[in-house]
């Protein structure tokens, strides 16, 4: 074989042998790359079509605060506010000192008048001590009897010798033996006189411990917790002061709740209000506000409001919750109602960046919106009432309105 025979033999391509394959590193970035490339491929459709849509929102319609014939509003108020029901006046009834109960005379629920014995306290040692203090009254009482007759004695015979002496009958001595003898009787009658007085004041006082073992109701109540029986011994000390029994005055059962220093001001003295409780949720009890407390919380910043029911009624009981709505003022004469400005309308509270008083909504304006500050009133957990700012029947958008602005051009999401 020539030397040209060898040399097209080189560069001839063996195809007998497999081609190597790529290594799983090399598939991998191709892989990666891929997703990268559909990744910026999804996100430039979001920018294009966000650009030609807008901002996507939910709506919503505000809608008109519910009136009377009068105009007054049925189902708003200026403020509304959670509490519970608590009494002006209620007592823990227990002993002045340690005592064993003998006898307990009422059950939890009972109602009792000023004055009724409700328990009676074993009364041995204050009995005995009494019965002790009235014999040591009559033992003085005979022991100042015995020096008023000696007292009586001496007094003529020193009369007698103050005369004789002045005639010259007797010595000096005789009597000045006289007038020592009256002295001394007449000092032992005022010192009879005095442990008398002192027996005296510890009978009233071993009287009054004797008294002490019957327990009376201060006031007409109703008992609402019995804390010993029969064999227990009380003491204020025990058990936290828990007494013998509680006794509350369900006439003076009121509403106490904790408004916002920022709302405060729409609350006042004699206002008008409606308090629903929570154990009866469409019942509406006319209250009236009672007194506005000048001072504040400052770990809550909130201000304690006191509000009466106009209403007693036995199923109000002190504990429930309640929630109060405060009205205007218009509320408390229907056939007379004074010029009031509109209620205004109803939006939920995702409608609206509330700050204070005042907000900020924005109204729908065909594909953008409009930004509108508006004047707030009362909020709960599904109305936001505005009172100033915004006609009912407005579509305003509702969601996060922190990603939009005046003119943001926006997408409805139905």
């Amino acid at each position: 074989m020539d030397s040209k025979t060898e040399l097209l033999d080189q560069l001839r391509i063996d195809r007998t042998q497999a081609p190597q394959q790529q290594g799983p590193g090399i598939r991998w970035r191709w892989v990666v790359i891929g997703t990268l490339v559909v990744l910026a491929a999804a996100v430039g459709v979001w920018v294009f079509r966000l650009s030609n849509d807008g901002i996507p929102v939910h709506t919503v319609l505000a809608k008109a605060v519910a009136t009377n014939a009068s105009g007054v509003a049925t189902g708003g108020s200026l403020l509304d506010a959670s509490g519970y029901v608590v009494a002006l006046r209620q007592a823990t009834v227990s002993a002045k000192a340690i005592y064993k109960v003998d006898e307990l005379l009422v059950q939890e629920g009972q109602a009792v008048k000023q004055g009724e014995v409700i328990a009676r306290l074993d009364d041995t040692n204050a009995r005995a001590a009494l019965e002790q203090s009235k014999a040591q009254v009559q033992q003085i009482e005979a022991a100042l009897a015995a020096a008023k007759l000696a007292d009586d004695d001496a007094r003529p015979t020193y009369l007698r010798n103050q005369k004789q002496l002045g005639e010259g009958l007797i010595s000096p001595e005789a009597a000045d033996a006289s007038k020592s003898a009256y002295d001394a009787a007449h000092t032992a009658v005022l010192v009879a006189e005095g442990n008398l007085a002192v027996a005296k004041a510890a009978v009233q006082v071993n009287q009054r411990y004797e008294d002490d073992t019957v327990i009376k109701a201060p006031f007409d109540g109703v008992v609402t917790v019995k804390n010993a029986q029969p064999g227990e011994i009380v003491s204020p000390q025990f058990s936290g002061g828990g007494g013998i029994a509680k006794i509350v005055d369900m006439d003076s059962l009121e509403v106490d709740v904790d408004v916002s220093e920022n709302f405060i001001h729409r609350v006042h003295s004699k206002q008008p209000a409606t308090i629903t409780l929570n154990a009866y949720p469409d019942w509406q009890i006319p209250a009236e506000v009672i007194a506005v407390i000048p001072t504040a919380d400052r770990s809550k910043a909130t201000v304690k409001v006191r509000i009466g029911f106009k209403q007693k009624d036995a199923r109000i009981v002190p504990e429930m919750g309640a929630r109060v709505a405060f009205l205007d003022d218009a509320h408390e004469s229907r056939e007379n109602p004074r010029a009031a400005a509109p209620p205004g309308v109803i939006v939920p509270p995702e409608a609206v960046l509330a700050n204070g008083d005042s907000g900020i909504v924005f109204v729908i304006n065909g594909n953008t919106v409009e930004q509108r500050t508006v004047r707030l009133g009362t909020r709960n957990a599904d109305d936001q009432t505005i009172l100033a700012g915004l006609q009912a029947g407005t579509l305003v958008a509702v969601g996060d309105l922190s990603k939009l602005s005046d003119r943001a051009k926006v997408h409805i999401v139905q």
